[in-house]
C-alpha cells in the first residue's frame, strides 16, 4: 500500500488515505508519487493537494499524520510547533527548546509562560 496525505491551503495534513501500489504504476510497473496523485485527485478533487508519505518513515522524515506540516522547503513532515519559543532544527526537524532540558534523573515539562516571564528559566519539575 502507497500511503498520501492531503494538505490544506497552508500545508497542514487533513489526512491519510491510502492507495493499492497497482494505482500508481507506470507503463513500466514501477510506483511514480505523480500517478498517485493524480489517482487521489480523481477520487477526492481536482482541487485537492496531495503527498506521498512513507508509513516506514523511509522518506519525508516521517509518516504524515494529521496536524503536522509538509514543509515544501525541506520536503519533509514536520509536527506543529509545541511552542512559540522553540526553533525548528533543520537538520534532524524536531523542534527544540530555547533553554535544553536538564539532564537529570527527574522528569521536566515546558512551561511557556515561564519562559516568556523569564527567558533564563522554562523547564519545571513533574512531581
Amino acid at each position: 500500500m502507497a500511503h498520501f496525505a492531503e494538505l490544506n491551503q497552508n500545508n497542514q495534513v487533513l489526512r491519510v488515505i491510502f492507495v493499492r501500489n497497482e494505482d500508481i504504476l507506470n507503463e513500466n510497473g514501477i510506483e511514480e508519487e505523480k500517478i498517485g496523485i493524480e489517482f487521489c485527485k480523481l477520487i477526492y478533487g481536482e482541487n485537492t493537494k496531495w503527498v506521498q508519505t512513507s508509513y516506514n518513515n523511509n522518506f519525508r522524515n516521517r509518516y504524515a499524520g494529521q496536524t503536522d506540516i509538509y514543509r515544501d522547503d525541506l520536503d519533509v513532515f514536520i509536527s506543529p510547533q509545541p511552542f512559540p519559543s522553540w526553533t525548528l532544527n533543520e537538520n534532524s526537524f524536531r523542534w527544540e527548546a530555547p533553554i535544553p532540558e536538564p539532564n537529570d534523573e527527574k522528569f521536566y515539562v515546558w512551561d511557556e509562560e515561564l519562559y516568556q516571564t523569564d527567558n533564563m528559566q522554562g523547564w519545571v519539575v513533574v512531581v
